[in-house]
């Protein structure tokens, strides 16, 4: 029993090490669907980003321009 935990340690270092190798050498790839996906979901999240920046400023400057309007008529 207390050779079993006394090599659990290096087992898990030589199981953990065994993985994050053949995980790097991987060759197999994405597929193309999976691809097409993550795509898509980097698009979405960019617009999402860019306009949760910019709605602030285009509201400020939708309410001077109609705040002008409203001056010079």
């Amino acid at each position: 029993m207390w050779k079993k935990i006394s090599e659990l340690p290096s087992r898990t270092y030589f199981a953990f090490t065994n993985f994050t190798h053949n995980f790097k050498n991987d060759i197999r790839g994405l597929s193309g669907v999976v691809d097409a996906i993550l795509l898509i979901l980097v698009a979405v999240l960019a617009i999402v980003l860019i306009w949760g920046f910019l709605s602030g400023w285009l509201q400020e400057l939708w309410e001077r321009i109609t705040g002008e309007a409203s001056t010079i008529s």
